[in-house]
């Protein structure tokens, strides 16, 4: 057997929850220390370890990737009722992607793995659409309130010198909840700058869409900003890379999106990329097909699977039970931080194996062998479908 490639640095690793978590041990296993000198940093994001760390472990892992440059990361769960009696949890803590991604200050970027034979459900789809999503505040750093009764609720604004300014935001009639979101202009710069820069780089068009005929003040000032950022910094530089910039708004992107031939960057808001990544993603193939990459201002990078963490899947897999979980937006995640880091550290032979890691699983499932989620819809369709276990070793070959 051939010497397993060096690293130069350490990548963060984020270990996840339930069957991502997994099959993530499995492709590290079987995909990349057979054939890497893997060398990472290492933080367990499982739901019960950062409740132990009252979530403090969220944050050091963030900061880890300043340091270092590259995370992967695998999918989370993000706390709710119903996980915190199953979990038996001490607390709710926030989503350890808004945490980090508020940390990185970044801006992620999700595209759909193409394959020959599976095709889009949206016929007109030729080119893949890259989603560019803002990764800081709006409902992701939301405060909310339950209102026990009638009375009124105001939104206060308090300057250093103590002035105050009030605005009412509701004469509730009755019982009933309000919420509070907010974003920074500083944040919404880095934004526009990472998608433009993003654009210009894939010599692709940069979509950007709100509601700002409707959120007037808050997606009216996304909208400004985004607009001065590419008036000031990046209106000749898109011109010189061939492509435009296309502002509409987000009702009336959805609509051009479904009719249009693909191959552009459409930039959304937090939650609206939250969404419709995962419908591009679902209408190119499978939500298992996307590749995630979380871009910060600063230069480092955190790659990530872009689906949960295939709760019912692992329900089943703690029945001994073999389940046909797709792992390749898992397997890109590595392959992404691997490329990345390899660029970063002038290793070209790890970057090669980066490469031909994501060949072998292409081929694989262009040869027919595949998952349950890709076998309904691949034409032709596979004699079998491969359990996550099968679909792995099938790769494994490859390499």
């Amino acid at each position: 057997m051939a010497a397993r490639i060096p690293m130069k640095t350490p990548l963060v690793e984020i270990d996840g929850d339930e069957m991502t978590r997994v099959l993530w041990a499995l492709v590290k296993e079987k995909l990349i220390e057979p054939f890497v000198e893997l060398k990472t940093e290492y933080y367990d994001l499982g739901l019960m370890h950062r409740d132990e760390t009252d979530d403090a472990v969220t944050a050091e892992s963030a900061k880890a990737i300043l340091r270092l440059g590259v995370g992967v990361k695998c999918a989370t769960i993000t706390s709710n009722a119903a996980r915190k009696t199953e979990y038996g949890l001490k607390a709710l803590h926030p989503s350890p992607n808004a945490t980090i991604r508020a940390i990185l200050d970044g801006t992620v970027f999700r595209k759909p793995i193409i394959l020959s034979n599976v095709k889009a459900t949206v016929s007109t789809w030729k080119k893949p659409i890259t989603i560019g999503r803002h990764a800081y505040g709006d409902v992701y750093k939301n405060a909310e309130l339950a209102i026990p009764g009638a009375g009124k609720v105001e939104l206060v604004y308090t300057a250093p010198d103590g002035s105050e300014k009030r605005i009412l935001v509701a004469d509730m009639p009755g019982a009933g909840v309000v919420q509070g979101v907010h974003n920074l202009d500083s944040s919404i710069e880095s934004f526009a700058r990472a998608c433009f820069i993003y654009a210009i780089e894939e010599k692709i068009d940069i979509w950007f869409s709100t509601k700002d005929t409707i959120s007037k003040t808050y997606d009216g000032r996304f909208k400004e900003i985004f607009n001065r950022v590419y008036e000031t910094e990046y209106k000749d530089a898109c011109a010189k890379a061939g492509i435009t910039y296309f502002y509409t708004l987000i009702d009336d992107a959805v609509a051009r999106v479904v009719k249009s031939d693909g191959g552009f960057l459409w930039a959304c808001k937090n939650y609206d990329g939250d969404v419709m990544s995962d419908m591009v993603a679902s209408a190119s193939g499978s939500l298992a097909m996307m590749t995630s990459v979380l871009v910060s201002p600063s230069g480092a990078f955190e790659y990530e699977a872009a689906h949960g963490t295939v709760q019912q899947h692992y329900y089943k897999w703690k029945k001994g039970e073999k389940t046909s979980t797709n792992p390749v937006a898992l397997i890109f995640a590595w392959t992404g931080a691997l490329s990345k880091r390899a660029e970063m550290d002038g290793t070209p032979a790890l970057a090669e194996f980066a490469a031909k890691l994501e060949k072998a699983t292409l081929d694989a499932i262009e040869a027919g062998d595949m998952t349950g989620d890709l076998a309904r819809i691949a034409e032709p369709a596979p004699k079998k479908s491969l359990d996550s276990w099968e679909f792995i070793d099938a790769i494994a070959k490859r390499l």
